[in-house]
């Protein structure tokens, strides 16, 4: 398969494969003529790679966990830092779910009972004046 229908098959740039290239991530066979020809797995490989990107995985540790997807087999280290991994994965959810949470309640302040939505986010201004941090007026 050539590198530009890999690439569509998988929903990355020529530029990424390239780069998994140089990062040790994927592999390509060359044409008599230079050109890459990847195996038809290569796409759920791009997959699997941008996923573990996705996650939050550096290309070291990507780079390190594909050989035990490939066996099946991890050693013990391996299996710890790929623990460690997924408790640093449940971080995030948890911390995109708090934020989730927080845009849920700014929406339903925002929105009035007639479920149209506020002009502004912004405060209401004041019609008093300031002159050194000191209100006046009214």
């Amino acid at each position: 398969m050539r590198i530009g229908q890999v690439a569509e098959l998988a929903g990355v740039s020529v530029r990424a494969l390239r780069y998994y290239e140089e990062q040790h991530l994927l592999t390509a066979e060359r044409t008599p003529g230079g050109q890459r020809d990847y195996p038809a797995s290569a796409v759920g490989r791009v997959r699997l790679i941008q996923q573990l990107y996705a996650a939050g995985l550096p290309s070291r540790t990507v780079r390190e966990v594909l050989p035990c997807v490939d066996t099946g087999e991890a050693t013990p280290d391996m299996l710890d830092r790929l623990m460690a991994e997924r408790s640093l994965v449940d971080r995030r959810i948890a911390d995109l779910i708090a934020a989730r949470d927080q845009l849920d309640e700014v929406i339903g302040i925002a929105t009035n009972a007639s479920g149209h939505t506020c002009e502004s986010t912004a405060p209401p201004r004041s019609t008093e004046t300031v002159d050194a941090g000191r209100p006046h007026g009214r």
